[in-house]
Parts: C-alpha cells; structure tokens; sequence
C-alpha cells in the first residue's frame, strides 16, 4: 500500500477530528481510540500517524465542537438579519428543544462535556478551549437587561437535567420551564 498524499493526510485527519467531536459529545471522552477509528472509517493504526495521544485529540476535537457553537451564532445573526435578540430567542427556543435533548451528538458542547471537563487537568488545552467556549458562549447570550452567564446557565442545566430524566414528563416539562422562564426575561 502505497502512502496517502498531503491532501489524503489532512482528509483523514479532518474526519477523525469530527467523528471524535461527535463521538465525544454523544458519549464522553472515554471513547477508545479503536471504537473511534472505526466510526471514522479508518483503523486503529493510523491513528498515532495523526495525533501524537488521545488527550491531543480530545484538545482538537472540542475546539472544533466550539468552532461549530460560534459558526451556528454567526449563521443565526445572518439569518435574522444582524437582530441579535431574534437570533438569540430563537436559539434559546432551539436549545432548549427535545429535538437538542435527543441530539448530543450534534449538540451543544458546553453540555455534551461538561462532566469530562470538569475531570481534566485545569492546565490542560482542551479545558482551556472550553473555558473560552463558555465564555464566548456566555457572552453571546447577554443582553442589555440579562447577563449571559445566567442565560447560559439555566440553559446548559435544563438541557443537562432533560436528558438525564428523558423519557419522563419531567423531562419536556423542564425544557418548557427553562424555555419560558428566558422568554420572561426578554
């Protein structure tokens, strides 16, 4: 077999990255990296061609989660037409929606990682980058009369405990709650 091109290369490692972004999302960072390579395709082996360990991965894969978050804000003030408070209610309705809930894996990363996170190292990148995204994410989120970091967590906490208690009324009625209580604050 012969080697695969530059452009190969960086396909390759494109793919690993959002598969490992989705995987990380949808399960947690315990993914191995052999269920990680088969889900993008490619084998066990040619993972340590790309990264040089799981944890360079993982730095990789969350700024690419948080990459997506900021592109969704960017492509939702496109959409209402730079009106920052319509784009923000609608993403409020979208994330505090079942369709979010059941959807981890193309959700929001704040949430999604929250636990393997808080597990890491406090110096280590991938904290680092989440502590940005959070930030960033927070700071979208504040209006002139709310502060984002209390939207931010009445969100990432109704969407948390939504899908700790799916399949339960609990589970709908604290999305409708959290959904409503941020309207008020409009």
């Amino acid at each position: 077999m012969g080697r695969v091109s530059q452009a190969q290369a960086e396909e390759n490692r494109r793919r690993v990255v959002e598969t490992a972004s989705r995987l990380f999302r949808e399960q947690g960072t315990h993914v191995s990296v052999a269920d990680l390579m088969k889900a993008a395709g490619m084998t066990h082996g040619g993972f340590y061609k790309q990264f040089a360990s799981k944890e360079a991965l993982i730095d990789e894969a969350t700024a690419h989660a948080f990459g997506e978050l900021a592109q969704h804000h960017r492509d939702g003030l496109d959409q209402y037409a730079g009106q920052r408070d319509a784009a923000q209610r609608a993403l409020i309705d979208t994330y505090l929606s079942v369709e979010h809930r059941d959807s981890a894996a193309d959700g929001c990363p704040a949430a999604a990682l929250v636990t393997d996170m808080a597990r890491e190292d406090a110096d280590s990148e991938a904290r680092r980058v989440y502590t940005q995204g959070v930030g960033d994410f927070a700071d979208w989120l504040t209006t002139k009369d709310q502060d984002g970091i209390t939207r931010l967590c009445t969100m990432l906490g109704a969407l948390v405990l939504s899908r700790a208690t799916k399949g339960s009324p609990l589970s709908e009625e604290i999305l409708t709650a959290a959904r409503e209580a941020l309207r008020d604050t409009d």
